[in-house]
């Protein structure tokens, strides 16, 4: 289930990506001579266990509070973290496993290693009419906000109404615009006129007078109406955005973006964007109240903008403060492989279910031969490494879309290739083919982290030695991401990655890849072709039991017709912690550790 990679990955590829598709006609298929190395596992299955009978309190046998957590990262924490937003797996992990409460939530599952769907602020998992288009959810009592005031049912539906809006949050989620009754779509939804007119919901800040037909409460009860059905509402349920927020002046999206108030067990003591984030324990949190967290930290305090060397060396000390501090990054390849060796009860290893790749964009470059020898000149291997990548660990050549491990995902890789194989000769051969023999790739990367700035090198090189005349563009982690999202900005390639937002095709080309106008969202390639998005809205209306293969297909026919993304690489999770923190798990939704279940060894 999920989102987009943390800034920290982005940082550490910079660009990373321009893989995949058909050389010279030739189209990919499900094969031996293609198909994806053993070792990539299965990254999409986050695991489809639910328990909608959870209750809390939770305890931890032999856990003991006190201690803080210190949390490193490199990038990571550069955006947002107003919870109708928060869209990143860091801040949406760290806001749904410390901060905020939403209808549901994940809890990890130590036998199997898995996560598990279990209730949060609604008693169950929800319950609904016979074809999933009417789902109710019964909001606990006893939850209450950091300042002593009960959650209540009317700020979880204040709270789902943010969601909404995509014009006041862009860069945010927008599943309740596409399934919900009476919501504007995403594909229009940046322009509130467009949606007054047509009397579609686009938020309570952009369209103040059109009414919310979908939500509506009674007592401590919440009513969701939705479009279509929708059998994937409890995992929608899991997202930040699906949690209570106070009402009115209290959430200004000015404002409430810095400091959101809590209702989970910690709450923040201070946070500047991008440059520290310190937690403390909330008094008013119910252990009773709870199925999934746990409060046993007496503090965590996040340190953005360390470098990746430094804090795996500070991992490999383990002495001072590093036993009780922790990265969410990756280690860099020989730290991997030195700590591994040395003491590999400090790692935490496991699946993510997310994809990297690089996105031309669809109105900047319009012949198909152009994209497909991208796809032949990426230097998949050589940037692994150059990334610090772990190969076969962290970094796995890319073919489909869907990570392994997704359901109706199958071993295809459109270049025809085995994932991870570049042929300069050929993406030569077909810009000569095409007459665009020196034509420019315009993208972007960090000019202010080292490793960016040699996988820019990397691809350079490559990119030339293809035929391409390669412009890396400049700009500052604080400005990499803006810069990114602008549609109308200087790159016509841009680099990003995807995590499911829970096992399903459903998570991922409804968001990636269907028509939206006016601005990118999560559409990195500026993808538009109406075909694509009949397609994806008839598999949205077919029982849930035929989605999967429906997806697979999908995945194959749009990289065969019209190869918009060029993926790059699967990823997994290599982190470390120190020999006091007990309880960093892989959180596999998120590619995250498991925060409601840390505690330090005392």
């Amino acid at each position: 289930m999920h989102m987009k990679k943390p800034l920290a990955a982005v940082g550490l590829i910079g660009l990373m990506a321009l893989a995949a598709c058909g050389g010279g006609g030739t189209t990919g298929a499900s094969s031996p001579s293609n198909a994806a190395p053993s070792n990539v596992g299965s990254g999409g299955d986050t695991g489809s266990g639910q328990d909608p009978t959870a209750k809390g309190p939770v305890t931890i046998a032999g856990a003991k509070s006190g201690g803080t957590v210190t949390v490193l990262t490199n990038t990571g924490l550069s955006t947002t973290i107003d919870p109708t937003e928060s869209y990143y797996t860091d801040t949406s992990s760290i806001l749904s496993g410390l901060i905020t409460r939403s209808l549901t939530q994940y809890k990890y599952d130590p036998s199997t290693k898995q996560m598990v769907l279990v209730p949060d602020l609604a008693t169950d998992l929800g319950q609904h009419n016979a074809n999933y288009t009417v789902w109710k959810f019964t909001i606990r009592p006893g939850v209450k906000w950091q300042d002593g005031t009960p959650v209540t049912a009317a700020q979880v539906k204040w709270g789902i109404d943010r969601s909404f809006d995509r014009p006041t949050f862009p860069t945010g989620a927008s599943y309740s615009n596409d399934n919900f009754l009476g919501g504007c779509p995403s594909s229009i939804a940046s322009d509130p006129k467009a949606c007054i007119k047509q009397g579609l919901y686009d938020g309570p800040y952009s369209t103040p007078n059109v009414p919310d037909k979908a939500v509506s409460v009674s007592g401590n009860v919440v009513t969701i109406r939705t479009a279509t059905p929708f059998p994937d509402m409890p995992y929608w349920g899991a997202f930040p955005a699906m949690g209570a927020v106070p009402t009115g002046n209290a959430s200004s999206p000015s404002t409430y973006k810095n400091k959101p108030l809590s209702d989970g067990p910690y709450e923040i003591k201070s946070y500047t964007l991008g440059k520290d984030l310190t937690l403390v324990k909330n008094p008013q949190w119910s252990a009773a109240t709870d199925p999934g967290r746990t409060q046993y930290p007496t503090s965590y305090v996040f340190q953005p903008g360390t470098a990746n060397a430094k804090e795996d060396a500070i991992m490999l000390a383990d002495s001072g403060s590093g036993k009780s501090t922790l990265t969410y990054d990756d280690l860099l390849s020989p730290d991997y492989n030195q700590l591994k060796s040395k003491n590999p009860s400090q790692l935490n290893v496991g699946p993510s279910p997310c994809t990297y790749y690089f996105a031309p964009d669809y109105s900047k470059i319009t012949d198909i031969r152009v994209r497909r020898a991208l796809g032949l000149a990426y230097p998949y291997k050589d940037v692994i490494l150059a990334s610090g990548l772990i190969p076969g660990v962290t970094g796995i050549p890319a073919g489909s879309l869907m990570p392994p491990g997704t359901p109706g995902q199958f071993n295809y890789n459109p270049t025809g290739e085995a994932p991870g194989t570049t042929d300069a000769a050929k993406a030569k051969q077909l810009l000569q083919q095409a007459g665009k023999l020196g034509f420019q790739i315009n993208f972007l990367y960090r000019n202010d982290d080292p490793i960016a700035k040699q996988v820019k090198d990397v691809m350079v090189q490559a990119l030339t030695k293809a035929g391409f005349k390669a412009n890396p563009i400049g700009e500052t982690t604080t400005d990499y991401v803006n810069t990114r999202s602008d549609i109308n900005g200087p790159e016509n390639v841009r680099s990003a990655g995807w995590c499911s937002d829970w096992p399903s095709g459903g998570s991922w080309f409804p968001v990636l890849l269907k028509t939206v106008k006016g601005q990118l969202g999560n559409n990195f390639a500026n993808f538009s072709e109406p075909a694509v998005d009949k397609q994806i809205s008839q598999i949205q209306h077919m029982p849930s039991t035929q989605q999967p293969a429906a997806w697979g297909k999908l995945d194959q026919q749009i990289a065969q017709k019209y190869y918009p993304m060029i993926t790059t690489y699967y990823t997994g999770i290599a982190q470390a912690h120190g020999s006091s923190i007990v309880g960093d798990n892989d959180d596999s939704v998120f590619g995250m550790p498991t925060w409601k279940d840390i505690y330090v060894q005392q």
